[in-house]
């Protein structure tokens, strides 16, 4: 199932998603637009607890730990004030990464098959943005912000880099859901354009 009007942006830590996130925003309140901003992990307990884990303050085991992403992304889409509340309410909802993350990050440390499984129900996104860049790169971007996660390692992130093109590869073709993907390495007002242009098509 796709939800129209909501919109997800994703790619490798250090790929500029969350810049991304915070410059559509303005825009959107400038123009006087409903939406909603949200990001995974959430801000609610479990999201919390997540965040935690990526900081390498609690340890799970793998499968423990793609349950819990799934579970708090199940709150995220169908809890209250979730995204199915503020589509109803017809809110344009915004979010900084979704369930290809888990599709990406999970599969590496549990297999491929679980994150696939507790994952297959959830609605997709009427577009994705799928931010390309080499991990090299990304790297010094997230050293330069002086603070790491547990994920922020080249020889992961290039791994995780070539998970997220065999999932978005395996979406291709087989949903209505639009994929645009962007060179996180143009600049931050390019890219801010790239996405204000698909978001605004047909509107």
């Amino acid at each position: 199932m796709i939800l129209h009007n909501f919109f997800v942006l994703e790619g490798i830590d250090g790929s500029g998603t969350s810049t991304q996130l915070k410059i559509l925003q303005e825009k959107l309140e400038k123009q006087g637009k409903k939406a909603f901003f949200s990001t995974e992990p959430t801000s609610g307990s479990t999201g919390l607890f997540l965040r935690r884990m990526l900081s390498g303050e609690i340890k799970l085991h793998p499968a423990t730990a793609a349950f819990l992403f799934a579970a708090d992304r199940n709150e995220h889409i169908y809890g209250k004030n979730g995204i199915k509340e503020h589509l109803e309410n017809g809110d344009i909802c915004v979010s900084d990464r979704y369930l290809f993350s888990s599709l990406a990050y999970q599969s590496q440390e549990c297999g491929k098959e679980l994150p696939a499984k507790i994952n297959e129900d959830f609605p997709l996104p009427e577009i994705l943005f799928y931010f390309s860049i080499d991990p090299a790169v990304s790297l010094k971007r997230i050293i330069g912000r002086g603070v790491t996660e547990i994920y922020e390692k080249e020889e992961f992130l290039r791994k995780t880099e070539a998970e997220y093109r065999r999932v978005i590869n395996d979406f291709k073709g087989k949903s209505s859901m639009r994929i645009v993907e962007i060179d996180a390495t143009k600049s931050i007002d390019e890219i801010s354009a790239i996405i204000w242009n698909e978001i605004s098509a047909d509107k």
